[in-house]
């Protein structure tokens, strides 16, 4: 499939930026696909890639779905994403960083960075060394640094609000949850998912990392290719997406998925399938919006207490999607992109006739970045 191919199936992005510096070894690509309700905002992903069309078929379906996300939160953002192509164990440097924010800043401000999977506080220092347009900033500069234990906040939000629409309750003591994938979010949730009493498995690629949690929790855990088998009142999916796919989908021993993972149906016919097997899905980018609530609140002058207070939201905009999807007999990953686009459609259509008016963030954000 060609590049332009790729694009048109991944839906009509505004504009798509490739950047490439060969003196530090920068190959990056920048997605930003929608801006009807503000600023493109979506953090910025370095993965060992297997080739360039896989770097470029992730960055589209991730920008995608951060419109989706950031409608779905109630945020004046539109949705953008960066994906850097390299080791984020061996090929980050200063060099690479500074190099890459060159190419955010070249967008005056359309899209605005911040961390991701691979990327970390001291990678958006460099960036934020040659453009004010990211978020996820260090404490020291005045930013709200890493943005994952509200993720896993919002995760958990999202959890419990599944957890009262299947089971009646949201008290988590006692429920079976398996937890796939143990990086900065999986391991946070894991820590609110212990405060809440529930019985938790896990599972990750690295051992280590693994090992790390279950002595620190108490937590079981199994091999990777286990974990979706499990038997569990809730799984919850923390690492790479597609995890729902023709392959996996008769394995799920659950009643409820609900993850802090991207994209995690591989195709939108596997929430029907969900739907028929009775297992509620709560959909991901309503679930993971809590990093980008936190970052939102960045951009309005950083409180990490109004951070939280922002994340318990997740509660009710699942609430809201499960409504939906009773209301309309449909699944709840339609109920979602249901949701999330009237109030694109809607807002933009204001936008037209009120030029500016919904662009308060990106102005506050040169406020906060001049500093």
């Amino acid at each position: 499939m060609g590049t332009f191919e790729m694009i048109a199936k991944h839906g009509e992005h505004e504009e798509i930026l490739f950047c490439h510096d060969k003196d530090v070894g920068l190959k990056a690509i920048i997605a930003i696909h929608n801006t009807a309700l503000g600023p493109a905002l979506g953090g910025t992903r370095m993965w060992n890639y297997k080739n360039e069309d896989e770097a470029l078929t992730d960055v589209l379906r991730l920008s995608k779905g951060m419109t989706y996300k950031a409608s779905a939160a109630g945020l004046n953002l539109g949705g953008g994403k960066a994906v850097i192509i390299g080791d984020p164990k061996t090929q980050k440097t200063e060099g690479l960083f500074r190099a890459f924010g060159h190419f955010v800043n070249s967008l005056n401000g359309k899209y605005i960075t911040a961390e991701d999977v691979g990327t970390g506080e001291k990678d958006m220092e460099y960036i934020y060394m040659e453009t004010p347009w990211v978020t996820g900033i260090p404490k020291d500069f005045g930013g709200s640094g890493d943005p994952s234990p509200y993720t896993a906040h919002g995760v958990l939000m999202g959890i419990k609000a599944a957890a009262h629409e299947k089971f009646g309750t949201d008290a988590l003591k006692g429920m079976r949850v398996a937890v796939q994938g143990l990086g900065n979010v999986g391991s946070n949730l894991v820590k609110y998912l212990t405060e809440e009493g529930a019985i938790i498995t896990v599972a990750d690629i690295d051992q280590a990392r693994t090992a790390k949690i279950v002595n620190q929790y108490g937590v079981k855990a199994v091999a990777v290719d286990e974990i979706l088998a499990v038997d569990c009142d809730i799984q919850a999916p923390c690492a790479l997406g597609a995890i729902v796919n023709d392959q996996t989908i008769s394995k799920f021993k659950c009643k409820v998925i609900a993850g802090g993972a991207n994209n995690q149906l591989a195709e939108a016919r596997h929430g029907d399938h969900l739907r028929e097997l009775g297992i509620l899905y709560a959909p991901d980018y309503v679930v993971n919006a809590g990093g980008l609530m936190n970052v939102f609140v960045e951009l309005e002058g950083y409180s990490p207490d109004r951070a939280f207070e922002k994340t318990r939201k997740v509660y009710d905009n699942c609430k809201k999607v499960f409504e939906i999807a009773k209301r309309d007999n449909i699944g709840t990953h339609t109920a979602a992109d249901r949701m999330a686009e009237e109030r694109i459609n809607t807002i933009g259509k204001l936008k037209q006739r009120h030029p500016g008016k919904s662009f308060r963030a990106f102005t506050t954000l040169k406020e906060v970045n001049n500093r």
